[in-house]
């Protein structure tokens, strides 16, 4: 195995490639008594059109999610009771880009994960099975859709692109998960859930030879490889929807307010373009930035308000939201804070700040195994490595973040989402 060191966070994490081309990361944490363990493939609600044996398909949105659920389900049971009954806490979930299977442990970790890699790699389902899902995800998709903050989000995405799958919810619509069957399950796991497009990632008092040991007995011998993905007609510069609107019962508007920014390949500039996008957000309406306060100060926004970066494969924005009882006024501050940025630059003392406080926030969250291994994963398959972010915060400079604000609110469109209170709603 390769042993990758990282000095300025004290960090060591071990790697190789085994046979089938499953990568495999290992953080030995020797001083710890939990063991946590993530399972991923780089297959996520976005992957709705692949090319397998040749031929292209198309299958319903809300597929990954759908595989997610029905992944647990064996032949001679239930992987998730079998966890349980060894004393792990296992889940799973389904993201745009991703798909993850996780356990966390203090005893039994060798046979928890032989289990979580077996049943991810063996897939079981029948049409009566598939038909049961159905109707469980069907109910799940009609909870989800009377939230409002998952309204609002779904909202500014289907505003913001007009082809990118981004747009389309992961858990699809119960009228496109009527179309699934066993067979699409079973296509879409030879296609996605093959070791080469898959990582595992493991943190804890383990030993990296065990781990790699126990991945080439129970894993495949073989991998399908990786296959080529569609991501539908070329996405133009400008938003689909300069804003979307809904009613619902809430007592105050909720409201997503998105600039849609220049798409990032894969490779080491994604994490650096993740780093300086969350710094650019924080610069520009973070809790320490000037307009939160000015917006605070004026009863706009209240502490449920955020602000962020997203970036997917092929797409890519720059958000803030929450409660206000004027959101208009909120999305016109905002863009007017940014020209104002762009034009007589950022304050170097808030930018230093930021920049000291965003690298801490980074090196803390290496104590939760979670966000050290999902971090890793997605990294990986981003063409990154997530341990690298001290190098890649030493690139970025105030300049950076002023030339975005410039190019992101002058030369790309923005969306605001609003869900507004219904008449009479309290």
């Amino acid at each position: 195995m390769n042993v990758l060191n990282y000095p300025r966070i004290g960090e060591q994490m071990y790697h190789t490639v085994l046979e089938n081309g499953l990568n495999i990361f290992v953080c030995p944490k020797p001083e710890h008594t939990k063991s946590y363990a993530f399972f991923a493939t780089n297959y996520g609600g976005m992957d709705m059109r692949f090319c397998l044996d040749g031929q292209w398909c198309d299958t319903p949105a809300g597929v990954a999610h759908f595989l997610e659920h029905k992944m647990f389900d064996t032949e001679d049971g239930n992987a998730l009771q079998d966890l349980a009954a060894n004393g792990a806490s296992p889940n799973a979930f389904t993201g745009n880009d991703i798909t993850g299977y996780y356990f966390e442990c203090t005893e039994q970790f060798e046979e928890n994960l032989r289990i979580l890699l077996s049943f991810v790699s063996v897939p079981w389902f029948t049409p009566e099975s598939v038909d049961k899902e159905q109707g469980i995800i069907a109910q799940e998709i009609r909870m989800v859709e009377d939230n409002p903050h998952w309204q609002v989000f779904m909202n500014l995405m289907a505003g913001l692109y007009q082809n990118h799958p981004a747009r389309v919810s992961v858990a699809g619509t119960v009228e496109s998960i009527s179309h699934i069957t066993d067979k699409t399950l079973y296509d879409c796991h030879r296609a996605f859930y093959t070791p080469e497009n898959m990582v595992l990632c493991v943190a804890g008092p383990v030993a990296p030879e065990q781990v790699c040991a126990i991945a080439a007995q129970v894993l495949p011998h073989q991998s399908l490889g990786k296959v080529e993905r569609d991501y539908g007609a070329t996405e133009p510069e400008q938003v689909a929807a300069p804003r979307v609107e809904v009613k619902m019962e809430v007592a105050t508007p909720i409201f997503q307010y998105a600039c849609k920014c220049k798409a990032v390949p894969s490779g080491p500039e994604t994490l650096r373009m993740q780093l300086l996008g969350d710094l650019v957000a924080q610069v520009l309406a973070g809790p320490s930035s000037p307009l939160y306060a000015a917006l605070y100060r004026q009863g706009l926004i209240n502490s449920a308000f955020e602000c962020g970066y997203e970036m997917y494969s092929g797409c890519a924005f720059l958000y803030a939201g929450g409660e206000s009882r004027n959101p208009e006024e909120v999305a016109r501050q905002i863009g007017a804070e940014a020209e104002r940025l762009a034009r007589e630059g950022i304050d170097p003392s808030l930018w230093q700040r930021l920049k000291k406080a965003a690298y801490g926030g980074r090196v803390r969250s290496l104590n939760s195994f979670e966000n050290l291994c999902v971090g890793q994963a997605k990294s990986f398959f981003d063409g990154a490595g997530v341990l690298n972010f001290p190098e890649m915060y030493d690139t970025i400079e105030m300049a950076d973040a002023q030339q975005l604000l410039a190019q992101w609110m002058q030369e790309r469109g923005t969306t605001l989402s609003v869900v507004w209170p219904k008449e009479g709603t309290t």
